[in-house]
């Protein structure tokens, strides 16, 4: 048997009405292979289906929403968000450590991956990315001739 991790939300949150996606992976570190995402659906649906994947698999699925970010800076809100989110945690579970073992300093080091000189892309036009839902939309619900 496997995990499902998604949102308690309340009945009445709107986020229940955006489509929803199921990451789907290995439970544990022992494997390695990529993970799989399935969707959009609809959140009844994307759960249902999790739960019957995750019920006879040792495999976890994440249930979660699309949140749509048209613009370079609405993403970036969302990263610097859940940075915080997670220093805050980092920073609780350092004063559990420093309770128990008292102060240390972390002494590993860093690894950079990936720098280069290659300059950034300028981000789409917020039009632009709210077109491309348009049509992806309209793609996920045509109907498709085998």
């Amino acid at each position: 048997m496997g995990a499902l991790v998604t949102l308690e939300l309340p009945d009445d949150s709107p986020i229940r009405t955006l489509p929803w996606i199921i990451t789907f992976g290995p439970l544990d570190d022992s494997e390695e292979w990529e993970p799989v995402v399935c969707g959009p659906y609809e959140r009844p649906h994307a759960l249902a289906l999790a739960e019957s994947v995750v019920a006879d698999e040792e495999l976890m699925a994440v249930v979660e929403p699309l949140l749509p970010r048209v613009s370079a800076d609405e993403i970036r809100a969302e990263i610097a968000a859940a940075q915080l989110a997670v220093e805050a945690e980092d920073e609780a579970a350092d004063l559990d450590d420093t309770s128990i073992y008292g102060d240390f300093e972390d002494l590993g080091e860093e690894e950079v991956i990936g720098e280069g000189t290659a300059e950034p892309r300028h981000p789409p036009d917020p039009t632009e990315v709210r077109a491309g839902i348009a049509r992806i939309a309209a793609l996920l619900t045509t109907p498709t001739t085998p």
